[in-house]
């Protein structure tokens, strides 16, 4: 039971250590986190020159506030990681030096030997005093074995010499590391103290604004509405567009299978034709010889000859009708090969969809959440809202079919594109570059990010399963 027990905990560490992320992971996400910063200090600076205080600047502060915190959650990592790395360093250090010793007890040892049987008599009367040749031939091996081995302790100890050297090297570059990561940790606390002062103030300022903000969550779950009912309408138009596109290559295909059974129908048919004829000919030509007819003669019971049998008929064989091939039972309606496929990539791409701006950053997630300012309101985001720089391209996030080009207030531009069952909207466009029905390839540009009444520079992603909303930020690389 304990042995079992024991191999569980063992296991169970594996796993552990499994799941921990590399130091190269910690670094390249640290990385991530300063440039996903610093694109929202730009983001807040460009919101900041309005002297009002606006819901962008609050959700600009709330996410590098959220990516600081992050950011020293994973520099507490590489500390870990690092303050490991010193306490092996020092245990290997320990252990060389331990090495050390023994090899330059062992080295002092062979020299005061050699020291006291330096003498070239001694050796030659250790040579000569042998019983025989082979004898001395032993000795002499002996004599240069030992010499070889005070060459290798010497060796060994210069060895260990240096990779002592370079271990302490090493622990001293951890030690550095650590340094500078505790320096920057501290940094981003005095940041986050900072952070958080000015969101309280614009909290409080924005308070004063509740009515204003009031009205403006009106509007917008409105337009969000009158978002979801054209996009909805629109999906059910392309599904039934999908379903007749279905029925249509269901019914071709059961016509040329139709034809190609006709075909082969009328080929027995002709094939059995010929035939009979050979065989008509074959016994026409056989009576026409002489003594071809047959004649009884002196027949007493003037009974008439024996009928000759009839010639057996060729039939043509009959062609079992196949039934038409129902539409695969996983899609809930019918789909074109073209779209399948099409449909089939978008979904083995989860997770690595490129995003549809260059530089960004996720200021507001997918899914309900409560109203910073007017906290009894709970909202929902369809999407996840990506903050970007003043007119940056938008990018279709997967080649497809433009199923939609609308506007819902006139101003700002939205874009729907069908990947088969899937499809993304790309909302608050100021322009659009791509028109309904035309093919889009991935990465190519479908318009320009609009700037809001906030002034941020922010565009809302949204990926549907047919009429079903899905998280976009498992979709997009990340």
């Amino acid at each position: 039971m304990r042995k079992t027990f024991t191999v569980i905990l063992i296991l169970l560490s594996f796993a552990a250590d499994a799941q921990q992320p590399t130091r190269a992971e910690l670094e390249q996400r640290r990385v991530q986190l300063l440039q996903t910063i610093k694109e929202t200090e730009s983001q807040l600076a460009a919101t900041q020159k309005n002297t009002k205080a606006t819901m962008g600047q609050l959700r600009a502060l709330q996410t590098k506030l959220a990516g600081r915190q992050k950011l020293i959650d994973n520099i507490n990592q590489e500390i870990d990681q690092i303050g490991s790395s010193i306490q092996h360093s020092n245990t290997e250090i320990d252990r060389l030096k331990g090495n050390l010793d023994i090899l330059k007890a062992r080295y002092a040892q062979s020299v005061r030997y050699a020291y006291k049987s330096r003498s070239s008599y001694d050796m030659l009367a250790f040579l000569f005093s042998s019983d025989d040749y082979n004898e001395a031939v032993r000795r002499l091996k002996y004599l240069k074995r030992y010499r070889d081995y005070r060459k290798d302790q010497a060796d060994q100890i210069r060895l260990t010499q240096t990779k002592l050297k370079d271990e302490i090297s090493s622990l001293n570059s951890e030690k550095a590391k650590k340094d500078i990561l505790l320096s920057a940790e501290e940094q981003q606390k005095q940041a986050i103290e900072s952070d958080k002062n000015k969101t309280d103030q614009i909290v409080k300022e924005l308070k004063g604004q509740e009515k204003e903000l009031t009205a403006k969550i009106l509007k917008n779950r409105r337009t969000q509405q009158q978002i979801d009912k054209a996009v909805e309408d629109m999906i059910r138009k392309e599904m039934e567009l999908a379903r007749k596109k279905a029925e249509e290559e269901r019914k071709r295909r059961e016509a040329e299978e139709r034809r190609l059974r006709e075909e082969e129908q009328r080929r027995q048919q002709a094939i059995a034709a010929a035939k009979e004829e050979e065989r008509k000919k074959a016994l026409a030509a056989a009576n026409n010889k002489p003594g071809g007819n047959i004649t009884v003669e002196n027949n007493a019971g003037n009974v008439p000859p024996p009928a000759s049998k009839p010639p057996a008929t060729t039939t043509p064989p009959v062609v079992k009708r196949e039934e038409p091939k129902p539409l695969p039972p996983e899609r809930d309606y019918g789909l074109t090969p073209e779209a399948t496929a099409l449909s089939n990539n978008f979904e083995a791409n989860k997770g690595k969809l490129p995003w549809p701006v260059e530089k960004g950053f996720i200021s507001l997630g997918f899914g309900p959440y409560k109203h910073p300012i007017a906290e009894k309101v709970t909202l929902n985001n369809n999407g996840v809202n990506i903050s970007t720089s003043r007119g940056a391209a938008v990018r279709a996030c997967f080649e497809g079919t433009v199923a939609r080009v609308f506007t819902i207030d006139g101003k700002q531009w939205n874009v729907a594109i069908n990947h088969g069952r899937y499809f993304t909207l790309y909302t608050n466009l100021a322009n659009v570059t791509v028109k309904a029905d035309q093919k889009v390839n991935t990465k190519q540009n479908i318009g320009t990010a609009a700037i809001n009444e906030d002034g941020e520079s922010v565009i809302n992603l949204q990926v549907w399963l047919e009429t079903k909303k899905v998280d976009p930020a498992q979709w997009i690389v990340r």
